[in-house]
């Protein structure tokens, strides 16, 4: 598998993507921009379950969670909101400066992402996506793997690095690092898609 299909070599940032006029899922990741394709049935199936478990978890709590599209634009070099050049659409986003929400999204660093890899993304999701979540300090990041049925659950270390995954299979409970009542059983959340 690639990467998504990229546009043509330029520097872009969020003014630009607010412009572009296709119906086109974008994401643009230290100034270039990636199309996304619509992602697999079992994609979605799982994303649905997730964020029925996260509202509930989250419901009356000062953190929020967010389902894709939602941009996440990461500011690296202190740029205004305009000059971002890097705007993600996580599958799952959770956030916890309720202050940073603003137009299409949030203009910060999340605290939570979920990415659901699709065949068309997993290249992308495990590598592009992972340096840019590692690096921007995002505290932790959940790959679920929809055909192998499991989780890959990274933190970031006293290093602020990710290291090595926690890894679980459908026949696991899951906990989250930041949030450590968060409890998913994977078995109901891959039962729908069997």
């Amino acid at each position: 598998m690639g990467l998504p299909i990229k546009k043509e070599i330029k520097k872009y940032n969020y003014r630009d993507y607010l412009s572009w006029t296709d119906d086109n899922r974008w994401e643009i990741i230290d100034g270039s921009a990636y199309m996304q394709a619509a992602p697999v049935w079992q994609h979605q199936e799982i994303v649905s379950s997730l964020i029925s478990i996260f509202r509930n978890y989250f419901k009356n709590k000062e953190c929020t969670a967010f389902v894709a599209p939602f941009d996440v634009r990461i500011s690296t070099h202190e740029e205004t909101d305009e000059e971002v050049e890097t705007v993600l659409q996580p599958d799952i986003v959770v956030v916890c400066d309720k202050s940073k929400l603003k137009g299409t999204g949030y203009f910060g660093i999340p605290t939570f992402v979920v990415e659901i890899l699709s065949p068309s993304t997993a290249f992308y999701d495990k590598n592009v996506k992972f340096k840019k979540y590692e690096e921007s300090g995002i505290n932790e990041y959940w790959i679920i793997d929809p055909i192998n049925t499991i989780v890959e659950r990274f933190s970031l270390n006293n290093k602020n690095e990710y290291g090595k995954p926690d890894i679980y299979s459908e026949e696991n409970q899951i906990k989250s690092i930041v949030f450590p009542n968060l409890e998913v059983d994977l078995k109901e959340v891959f039962a729908s898609i069997k």
